[in-house]
């Protein structure tokens, strides 16, 4: 029960992302840390701005050592988010992808301060498409619905605030765990508060994102 609880909602989601693109590829990973999408990229070359004992190059993303057109694939995972600069991020992602290679990003959009004091931006899915914009082909997907996401938001003030009634953070957890089968009572979902222009998700944790050059 404890467990069920506690785990992450959006967790078993991004594996699957992950499995239906994983690939032998020569892949950079770039803010790779402990490497947790080796299984899924097993040819890659792990790399993060900080030491780990599992990465194999220490590097500052907005300037990366290797040369144009060096990899088939390169895989960022919640890590757009944590660069003061992420233009100039996506950028090196391009230079150093082969003709037809893949960029794998996956970033936040409404979700709370984490990993401070280094979070600087929020990605809706249209900034995305403008950071991508040299790519050939973009596709992006929701990592939670509109109602889901909610439920995301509770469970992050469950993990990330102490609170002075004992019972408030199984509370926050129960309806983490509700939210999500309400999701389907969502009518229709708009841009703007005048309900001018239809919008799907609007209250996206994150999205997932794959550019081919």
């Amino acid at each position: 029960m404890r467990q069920w609880l506690l785990q992450k909602i959006t967790r078993e989601q991004l594996g699957h992302f992950l499995d239906k693109h994983r690939t032998e590829a020569k892949t950079l990973e770039v803010g790779a840390s402990s490497r947790p999408s080796l299984t899924q990229f097993p040819n890659q070359i792990a790399s993060d701005i900080s030491f780990h004992p599992q990465i194999d190059v220490q590097y500052d993303a907005h300037r990366m050592p290797f040369i144009d057109e060096q990899f088939d694939c390169v895989l960022a995972i919640e890590v757009l988010e944590h660069c003061h600069t992420p233009q100039q991020v996506i950028d090196e992602c391009y230079r150093m992808l082969k003709p037809n290679g893949t960029l794998i990003l996956t970033t936040r959009f409404i979700f709370p301060l984490h990993d401070a004091p280094h979070d600087y931006f929020r990605f809706t899915k249209y900034g995305l498409r403008h950071l991508c914009r040299a790519f050939s082909q973009v596709t992006i997907e929701e990592e939670a619905k509109t109602v889901t996401t909610m439920g995301v938001l509770y469970q992050r003030l469950a993990y990330q605030v102490d609170w002075k009634l004992p019972f408030t953070k199984i509370m926050l957890l129960l309806i983490a765990k509700i939210l999500p089968h309400l999701q389907t009572t969502v009518a229709k979902e708009y841009g703007d508060i005048r309900k001018d222009v239809t919008e799907e998700n609007i209250m996206a944790s994150g999205y997932y994102l794959v550019a081919r050059k």
